[in-house]
């Protein structure tokens, strides 16, 4: 997937307490979940008619090579290992803006492929969810496709980030419509209500859950009355698993992470009742959509927005804010080939650590992330922490970024605060080194959504405009 500086702007994602309560999705499935019993929980519907409409634009795609492919990137970790040397400093002026394009309000982040942007974005005077599709090259439109559905503005509407490969593009909207289509010309491939289908429950200030694509298919939370998470066949939108949700966990602002463990993938989803991992495929026991663990211990009362953070060595890192902290977990292998967890630390001292909004970054053995407001005098500094939950250093009073989005680029790191001014530093441990700092987003506000950079441009946004910057090593 807001109240001011408080709720979630982005993102970008079960049970309780006994695993054998867990069921297996039915060995064959079809191309729609089966009806369930009436629900009491509030459901909002709102009807779309796809495939929508459709609209080409004079925009060519560049020809620059990368990707960053969906939320925070190929690899879902918030780092760019692409070898263009970047500036180490910029002028008077900050860095170069090569373009820039206005926007509907809110706070959805463009994924880039193929010399394509792609951005859910919400046209106001069409009253539409449109996937639109830019020129990294000068940003002109390539085309849209969108689809009516009214929505009102609750601190911003759009939030997400679209999943693509060379083929396909999935969305989830506001309103938790899905939609596929062909990364290249646009064309409709399949839809899917969640709302309809799995009776979710959309959360407080719109979806924020980023769609994942991989092995072949959209992974989603639907969180719905009967079904936690599903994975979904691109090729044709017939479900290809589900995993079952005794508990009703109802979605959060989180995006689905994969994480490989023991030569085992999972995917793991924090949802409003705890945090829960199921097998990605086939292997040791499980089919692709079972439940490999679960843990109900780990919950952020008011909004659940960052991702789980794969930290290595089968650790995985939890952060939340207003007052959750943060938690690493331990997974272990049993001998029986079960996965179990167990916590090495855990800071309920929000001012130890923990992120209202923006996913944590693991990088060099260490944990860079934003403090939430909790963290009193710190919060809104951005810190360093070690795998023992202790601070290395924090940015200082002078250098706070509030709710604002970073991303770790070759050695860099690039942080941007909420009000449109950005800063480069060295990605390091051994203290917070600033290299420059720009005002990229003139009388920028609520600079929340997720930075991408591709080929050195960086693609950053504000509440009505995106724009793209030039990071790059100047020649000579």
């Amino acid at each position: 997937m807001l109240l001011v500086r408080a709720i979630p702007a982005v993102l970008a994602a079960a049970g309780a307490a006994a695993v054998a309560l867990w069921l297996r999705a039915d060995a064959s499935l079809e191309a729609h979940p089966r009806a369930v019993t009436p629900s009491r929980r509030e459901v909002r519907t709102a009807q779309v008619a796809f495939p929508g409409h459709f609209q080409q634009g004079p925009g060519q795609p560049a020809d620059v090579p990368g990707s960053w492919s969906g939320l925070r990137g190929d690899r879902r970790d918030g780092i760019s290992t692409e070898a263009v040397p970047l500036a180490r400093t910029w002028g008077a002026d900050g860095p170069p803006v090569l373009w820039s394009v206005p926007v509907g309000i809110g706070y959805a982040a463009p994924a880039v492929r193929g010399g394509r942007v792609y951005v859910l974005d919400y046209d106001e005077e069409r009253e539409a969810d449109a996937l639109r599709c830019l020129s990294l090259e000068d940003g002109r439109e390539v085309w849209r496709r969108w689809y009516e559905i009214p929505i009102e503005s609750v601190h911003g509407i759009s939030r997400t980030i679209p999943a693509v490969t060379d083929q396909h593009v999935v969305t989830l909207g506001p309103m938790c419509h899905v939609m596929c289509v062909d990364a290249v010309t646009g064309e409709f491939r399949w839809g899917l209500d969640l709302v309809k289908e799995y009776r979710t429950v959309v959360p407080k200030w719109y979806a924020g859950q980023c769609p994942l694509i991989d092995e072949g298919r959209a992974i989603l939370a639907p969180a719905g009355d009967e079904w936690l998470l599903v994975g979904v066949d691109l090729e044709t939108g017939q479900v290809a698993w589900r995993t079952p949700n005794p508990r009703g966990w109802r979605m959060t602002h989180a995006s689905v992470v994969p994480m490989a463990f023991k030569g085992r993938r999972m995917y793991v989803y924090c949802g409003s009742g705890g945090v829960a991992a199921v097998a990605a495929e086939e292997g040791a026991g499980a089919k692709a959509g079972d439940l490999l663990w679960e843990r109900d211990d780990w919950r952020v009362k008011f909004a659940n927005v960052p991702s789980p953070v794969p930290a290595g060595e089968g650790r995985l890192l939890l952060a939340g804010g207003y007052g959750a902290g943060a938690m690493l977990l331990q997974l272990k292998e049993e001998e029986d080939g079960k996965i179990t967890t167990s916590v090495i630390w855990r800071l309920e001292n929000s001012r130890e650590f923990g992120s209202e909004q923006q996913t944590p970054i693991f990088y060099g053995n260490h944990v860079f992330g934003i403090l939430p407001k909790e963290a009193g005098g710190l919060g809104g500094q951005l810190v360093c922490l070690d795998l023992e939950g202790r601070h290395v250093w924090t940015s200082g009073s002078a250098d706070k970024f509030g709710l604002g989005p970073l991303l770790v680029a070759g050695d860099r790191l690039l942080v941007m605060n909420d009000d449109g001014l950005l800063t480069m530093a060295e990605a390091t441990s051994a203290g917070f080194r600033p290299l420059a700092k720009a005002q990229v987003l003139p009388d920028g506000h609520e600079t929340w959504g997720p930075m991408a950079i591709v080929g050195g441009r960086l693609i950053v946004r504000d509440l009505k405009r995106m724009v793209c910057l030039d990071l790059r090593q100047p020649p000579g």
